[in-house]
């Protein structure tokens, strides 16, 4: 096993861990280590909301969630000689949940998947479920279960949902710019339109006293991806990916956490992986001089893991661009991929499922989506690719109709 860079001890809150965390991005965070390119290390995760969501049926707990706390971010670690304009060159060599061990935080043998409330976050589909849902899956081995989702069982595309390096003080200043920019276009919104610097709950790492209150205030919330990486929740960066990620700081910076155990492609519930802590092994290395030999400026470039799930049969949902009401728009590719995700919600239905479970099934299962055609006036065409194998009975049209049974419910507040 590497060795450890940043333990956690799942049976206290992360507000009270012997090496502190971090939820904000902020260069002024000092790295937990510094590590030598070709190093290999684990850092152990926190699971997001810092086991406050509960392994039982209500979601009361989602409903009521603290968003000012999320994410608790394992690092910063610091590799020697990284300097603004290279790349780090970050391997994911193994990952998992909290290993042989059971117990009430997620990652302890289980694992949820929430919807979010339209007045707590929201999430990609909130117009149509704007309460919050929950559903708590069990694991065995790579495979996931969920009493409140009967009839599915499916083997898991671990991974980090967020890894990313540290901003510097000019592009952290951008970020907050340009969203504060867009919050005063809508101020009120529910949900906002974006999430702003927030000293509440904010947790700095080793910086204390005025120092961590200053970068406090500033900090950004670690919510969205930005040019540094951060919360992309990209499924296939999992066991054997590599990621090229920008660096903006002395040293790289490296930070992660928020592991699911699984999800499908968009996290369409905003919670919408399977949440667990657990622990995240990697090998690091450098690109002297790449944001510019590769012209990688903006955002991480990534190679997606050799691991994951062998389904081969796909039922296969679109939609375009045209919204409920049959309005017409122009290429909205985002439009299509929500319309999709509804046209499976329904179909799902057919077989005795409630739309909140379907939908919290989307979130958590290995689906696919795809941008399939975005050139074609006015209609951008977007698919979702749902592995048939997943359920335990022929989920394919035929001539006999749907085999529509009692499948119990998600967790409700």
């Amino acid at each position: 096993m590497p060795e450890v860079l940043f333990p956690v001890d799942q049976s206290r809150s992360f507000y009270d861990q012997q090496v502190p965390c971090h939820n904000r991005w902020h260069p002024d965070i000092p790295p937990v280590a510094s590590v030598r390119p070709g190093s290999e290390f684990r850092l152990e995760c926190r699971e997001w909301f810092d086991g406050t969501i509960g392994n039982n049926d209500s979601a009361h707990d989602v409903r009521d969630a603290d968003l000012s706390m999320v994410h608790p971010l394992s690092g910063p670690v610091a590799v020697t000689g990284a300097q603004p304009g290279d790349l780090l060159v970050v391997d994911i060599l193994d990952l998992g949940p909290v290993p042989q061990q059971a117990g009430p935080v997620a990652g302890q043998g289980w694992g949820y998947t929430g919807v979010f409330a339209r007045t707590n976050g929201g999430g990609f589909l909130t117009d149509h479920f704007p309460d919050a849902h929950k559903a708590v899956w069990d694991f065995h081995g790579q495979t996931a279960t969920s009493r409140h989702l009967p009839g599915v069982g499916f083997t898991g595309i671990t991974h980090p949902g967020l890894i990313g390096t540290a901003p510097s003080h000019q592009l952290l200043d951008q970020w907050n710019a340009r969203e504060a920019a867009l919050i005063s276009t809508a101020p009120d919104a529910v949900p906002p339109l974006a999430l702003p610097p927030l000293e509440h709950n904010a947790l700095m790492g080793s910086l204390t006293g005025n120092a961590a209150r200053e970068a406090a205030r500033t900090g950004a919330r670690t919510a969205p991806p930005r040019e540094n990486g951060g919360n992309q929740d990209i499924k296939n960066l999992t066991r054997g990916a590599r990621v090229f990620l920008p660096v903006f700081v002395e040293g790289g910076l490296l930070s992660a956490g928020d592991l699911h155990f699984s999800q499908g492609d968009g996290e369409i519930t905003f919670c919408g992986g399977i949440e667990m802590g657990g622990f995240l092994d990697l090998h690091v290395d450098l690109i002297k001089d790449g944001m510019n030999a590769y012209g990688i400026e903006h955002n991480p470039v990534f190679m997606p893991g050799r691991t994951e799930p062998r389904y081969s049969e796909f039922l296969t949902f679109t939609g375009v661009s045209v919204d409920e009401s049959g309005n017409q728009h122009y290429l909205d590719s985002q439009l299509a991929y929500k319309r999709a995700c509804l046209n499976a919600i329904t179909y799902l239905t057919r077989f005795g499922y409630t739309p909140e479970q379907a939908y919290l099934l989307l979130g958590a299962a290995p689906v696919e989506g795809r941008f399939s055609g975005v050139v074609d006036i006015p209609n951008s065409c977007a698919t979702l690719y749902l592995p048939t194998a997943i359920f335990d009975f022929d989920v394919r049209p035929s001539s006999s109709g749907p085999q529509c049974s009692p499948r119990g419910s998600c967790a409700t507040s």
